[in-house]
Parts: C-alpha cells; structure tokens; sequence
C-alpha cells in the first residue's frame, strides 16, 4: 500500500481505510509490532517515517500547527518552548499528555483534508504571527514567501484576518531574505537609517547577503553553512577578493543576529562612523 508523503501533506490512516484496501486486522496488529505501521490512538494509524509531532497531534485528535507546523515545512520560526496543535473549538477535555503544549482552539480560514493531522499553510503563519514577536514574525512570512509555501496572492487575507495592529508588518516584508537571520538583520540596519542593498551581484566575488552604503558587505553566517574549516576558507578568500575590490566584510554570526541585536547594531555603527571620520576633512 502506498502512502502520501508525510513531509507534504500528513494523513492518518483509519481501519476502516485499511480494511477496504484489503488489510485484516491480525495483518495490522503484525504491522505495528513489526514497524510497519504507528498506532496514534483506536483505529487510526500513521506510516513509521511519520514526524513525532504530528504523531503527537494525531494522538491529541488534533493538528500540527503554528510554530510547529512550519518548522516541519521547514519554514524559519524562533525556536519554540512548547509543541502547538491546534484542536475543533468545541472539542472535549485535552488528554494530560498535552499540558505542557499550547493549544489553539480558534475556528480555521481553511478547513484541511478530514485525515489532515496539520493544518494548512495559511492558518499556520496567522497562528505564528500571533504567537511570536513582531521581528519574528515577519521573517516566518518573509521565509514562508521565499520558499513558495505561503503564495504572495495570500497575503491579502493574511493580514485581513489578523487583527489590526498586526497590518503595519506586511510593509516591512521582503522575500528575498533567504533565512529568518537575513530578516532580523535587514530589520536591524532599517533602524540604523543607513542605504541597503539586498542579494548583490559583485563581479569577481559572487552574491552578497548586504551592501550597505557602496562599500560595506555583510554577511549572515550560520552553523550549517560556515562550520567546517574548507567553508571558512571559502568565506575568507571571498572577503579578499571583494577587499582587492575597495570592499569591507563584516559577518556577524546568527546566534548574535538572532538574540543579541544590539551586539550587532554596535557594530555596524561603529564601522559606519569609522569610515564617515575617516573621510571628514581634518581641522586646520
């Protein structure tokens, strides 16, 4: 029996469906103990690659979503403290297995597929919205944009939906930010007032993540992609071709990015002020 792919569209599979395709029940009993097949609760089943927060949501009657929904599309969110689900508003008394997660219980835009266990993009974003931060919200949307799961023709009822002190966001959207680090720093040199250019082509260095004022590039660096010592080679020759070229580079990290703004902030105009004295005429 073939199943659906359960990093797109996560489906329970009940007894009765298992039945009809010609599934006895001793033969799902030997499928459990064998691995072949997940029990999340009396007559639904899942396929055993099936995420472990959406087993659990399975297990709740309910669905993955918000933070957790997009995080397993993949999509940027803030590391959340607790798993979301969402569950009917008028559903009955949660089991205790869900007390250290957070339940969302209001009536969705779009009603997903009956065996769905999460729920579709557009409610998952409106619930992370609410949910995080404004600077972290606006990198999911910003995320969600740039990888194609959120459509920019949704952004109309997105917002719609919201409530409206949520409206003044949708302004500061970009979905050439590749990562939710490039949204929180783009944020960061919004508020330094400074010219900023966004994924720029320099001949002989390649696209950078910034340009700032003409001569500043700055790079967003995460662990997954400058960690080895043969990627940090790779970086600091492309920081010395683009100095060949009158460039400077500044990479700050995206833990820093991320929790310490201010760091960052610092920084970046303390390099602006360095060079605005440099050029100042000297007193006679």
């Amino acid at each position: 029996m073939s199943y659906r792919d359960t990093r797109d569209a996560p489906h329970v599979l009940r007894t009765r469906d298992l039945t009809a395709a010609g599934w006895r029940h001793r033969d799902l009993r030997a499928a459990v103990a064998q691995g072949r097949l997940v029990r999340a609760r009396r007559g639904v089943y899942l396929p055993p690659d099936t995420d472990a927060d959406c087993l659990a949501a399975a297990e709740l009657r309910g669905r993955l979503a918000c933070v957790s929904e997009l995080r397993r599309r993949g999509v940027f969110v803030l590391e959340p403290a607790a798993r979301h689900f969402h569950v009917a508003p008028d559903a009955a008394r949660l089991p205790a297995s869900a007390a250290g997660d957070r339940v969302h219980r209001e009536r969705l835009l779009r009603m997903p597929h009956p065996r769905s266990i999460s729920v579709e993009v557009l409610d998952a974003v409106r619930q992370a919205v609410r949910c995080q931060p404004p600077r972290a919200a606006i990198a999911t949307i910003d995320s969600a944009l740039h990888l194609g799961v959120l459509p920019h023709h949704d952004l109309a009822e997105l917002f719609e939906s919201l409530p409206r002190r949520f409206r003044r966001l949708r302004r500061l959207l970009d979905s050439r930010s590749e990562s939710g680090p490039e949204t929180f720093l783009r944020l960061i040199l919004r508020s330094i007032g400074c010219r900023v250019e966004i994924q720029v082509l320099i001949g002989d260095v390649g696209r950078v993540d910034f340009l700032v004022d003409g001569w500043l590039i700055i790079e967003c660096d995460s662990e997954a992609h400058h960690s080895s010592w043969l990627e940090q080679k790779r970086d600091r020759r492309r920081d010395q071709r683009s100095a060949a070229l009158g460039y400077a580079t500044y990479r700050p990290i995206a833990e820093d990015i991320l929790w310490h703004a201010d760091r960052v902030r610092a920084a970046i105009t303390g390099l602006l002020a360095g060079r605005a004295a440099r050029r100042r005429p000297a007193a006679r």
